[in-house]
């Protein structure tokens, strides 16, 4: 079963976090294949949760753009490099492609052939010489084994074409020579005299026994074929190695994860039809032909805590969205087919969770019911902000008896492990639980940092706007800004790029100062963002 990855958004919080950890377990306990992911670093306050419930992190989502793996290229369609020419274009015809990797028989990948290189081969090569196997020979020309004495067969082909005493005469035999004869007994009694390499019998012809038996004294092999000369002449070459064919120049290969964006940008500059396939080790998994790339399986997703493109992974419009469960407006981004759709007014996402384990009468563990638990107690700042609902208050009075915990307790105990300072840099605080918005092709981003001591922050607070005024002139966002929020106080420190400050004095109507203390600000969703994007609205 495919698995689908579920996750919440780029700066992840507690409340996205133990939201994509408890959604997966409820999902694989109706039946589901699901993992939770993180699309960023873990805050200090979200760790604390995971290890006061003794939960492993999920693991990092880097993006879910479409792979090479998530395509269905002709995978195990390759030859290995003893086997024939002719063996090699009965693959290509069978599976109609024009091109097959060759890799030796470890799986080492060594080159690619195609239609057009044999073909070239066989009009313009010296197709005199052989270089393959006696087994090769026999299943070209559905040969009969008359004599074996070697395995390999290196050698100048030559037909018997004269008069045998014209032939026998003119024409010097070797040990490096393939004779391709009928039943002519004084050729082939010279040839074995001589020692040949092999002698291939055309026409079905006959040999006598004292030529056999001389030609297993003398090493020389013989293959019986019901094919004429002519046919013989013309599919001998066929049987050679189809190593010989690989050309010098190496071949672009790509791995399973490359992305088809890259891989498309590639082939509009070498416009080939077929591409190798390789892992890191350079062991051949099959053949990419570029029409491939129409037929693709993409990630299964399911987000969580956000519906915004920009908070989500990148290559997110790439993905199959399956379901959304957030507690925030309506965002950008949008689905190519129906999904399921769960958005209530509520403190947290967690919040939604929970309700769907009632929903679907599903048991929950004492370690979920404490991660839904710090979600809520989390985004909710211990239900003092004002997007806190009676459901909220409900689901925490009712989660804290399952986690076995005492929930204005733990919640203290929560919250203050994010306020630390300790270890972070600048910019660590500011993502520390950071957002996008976009709104009339301008994008805001929104900072949230909870502390009970802004003095620390204050000491150095023109780093904090030199930080803000970088990230805002380096991807060219109308504002930036770092809300620095005291529950005990309850409101919030702003701090914005210098370049914000029209955009901020508009938004709060009067001239404000960089660290002004803003009360009753405690809520992104309810006092922040909302009130900024009236004023780049109007």
């Amino acid at each position: 079963m495919k698995k689908t990855l579920i996750f919440g958004h780029k700066k992840p919080d507690t409340d996205s976090v133990v939201s994509a950890i408890a959604l997966s377990y409820l999902k694989n306990q109706l039946g589901d294949s699901t993992e939770p992911r993180v699309l960023g670093n873990i805050n200090k306050e979200t760790l604390f949760a995971l290890n006061y419930f003794h939960v492993k992190e999920p693991k990092y989502l880097n993006d879910v753009k479409l792979q090479l793996k998530d395509v269905h290229y002709h995978k195990g369609f390759m030859i290995e490099d003893t086997q024939s020419i002719y063996d090699g274009y009965q693959k290509m015809l069978q599976e109609e492609l024009t091109g097959i990797p060759v890799c030796k028989g470890t799986g080492d990948f060594l080159g690619l052939v195609t239609l057009k290189d044999l073909s070239y081969n066989l009009v313009n090569e010296n197709v005199e010489d052989l270089y393959t196997s006696y087994d090769n020979i026999m299943r070209v020309l559905k040969g009969e084994e008359i004599v074996r004495s070697s395995e390999e067969i290196i050698g100048k082909l030559i037909v018997a074409a004269y008069r045998s005493t014209t032939f026998m005469s003119n024409v010097e035999l070797g040990r490096n020579h393939i004779l391709i004869v009928g039943d002519r007994h004084s050729v082939i009694e010279y040839a074995v005299n001589s020692k040949v390499k092999c002698i291939i019998l055309s026409g079905d012809s006959y040999i006598k026994e004292d030529h056999i038996e001389l030609a297993k004294k003398n090493g020389v092999n013989i293959i019986r074929t019901p094919y004429d000369t002519y046919r013989v002449s013309k599919l001998v070459a066929l049987s050679n190695y189809i190593k010989t064919m690989i050309k010098l120049n190496h071949p672009i290969t790509f791995h399973e994860q490359d992305y088809v964006s890259d891989i498309i940008d590639i082939n509009h500059i070498q416009k080939h039809t077929n591409y190798p396939v390789v892992d890191k080790n350079n062991k051949c998994l099959g053949l990419l032909k570029i029409t491939d790339l129409s037929d693709k399986n993409p990630k299964n997703v399911i987000l969580v805590d956000h519906n915004e493109k920009l908070q989500s992974a990148d290559g997110i419009e790439e993905a199959q969205i399956l379901e959304i469960f957030d507690h925030h407006a309506l965002g950008s981004i949008t689905t190519s087919i129906p999904i399921n759709y769960r958005n209530m007014v509520v403190g947290s996402t967690s919040t939604i969770i929970y309700t769907l384990f009632k929903e679907t009468k599903t048991e929950i563990p004492q370690e979920i019911a404490g991660l839904l638990l710090s979600g809520i107690l989390s985004d909710t700042l211990m239900l003092k902000s004002p997007t806190a609902t009676k459901k909220d208050e409900k689901a925490i009075e009712e989660l804290s008896l399952m986690a076995g915990v005492n929930a204005e307790e733990y919640g203290m105990e929560l919250l203050k492990s994010g306020t630390s300072l300790e270890g972070l840099s600048k910019e660590d605080v500011l993502y520390q639980d950071y957002k996008l918005f976009t709104v009339n092709d301008k994008t805001i981003g929104i900072g949230q940092f909870f502390t009970m001591n802004f003095n620390e922050i204050k000491k150095e607070l023109e780093e904090y706007i030199n930080t803000l005024d970088a990230v805002a002139d380096g991807n060219n966002y109308t504002l930036v800004a770092l809300y620095v929020t005291d529950i005990i106080k309850n409101g919030s420190y702003v701090i914005y790029n210098r370049k914000a400050q029209n955009l901020m004095n508009l938004t709060y109507q009067k001239e404000i100062e960089e660290g002004e203390f803003i009360e009753g600000c405690i809520s992104r969703k309810k006092h922040v963002v909302p009130m900024i994007m009236q004023i780049i609205e109007s």
